[in-house]
């Protein structure tokens, strides 16, 4: 599922709902597609297949149908196995800015 080369757009996404605060969205509910892609400057048709690979692996929840709003579970991406390429993938903070995320 994950490329032999690192998945950046995959890892942009689940930093960003890992990391998100109600700030940045505007229903309480969690953020939407649209507002998510805004945020990590994505395409929305990208943001949206990451966002059902995180789905799939039950590391980010949706509510609502139209539109969905989606946050992430930390409970659920704990609980994954140690050698999960996502789990690697979300854990490896060697080019992660947290200034991006946090204000300091």
């Amino acid at each position: 599922m994950v490329s032999e080369s690192e998945d950046t757009a995959l890892k942009m996404v689940g930093l960003e709902l890992m990391f998100l605060t109600p700030e940045k969205y505007s229903n309480t509910e969690g953020i939407t597609a649209v507002e998510l892609a805004k945020l990590v400057e994505l395409p929305v048709e990208i943001v949206k297949k990451k966002l059902q690979i995180l789905k799939d692996k039950n590391i980010v929840r949706v509510k609502g149908i139209n539109p969905k709003f989606w946050l992430f579970d930390d409970y659920n991406f704990q609980r994954l196995d140690d050698d999960d390429e996502i789990f690697h993938l979300l854990c490896n903070f060697d080019d992660v800015d947290f200034g991006r995320y946090f204000s300091y």
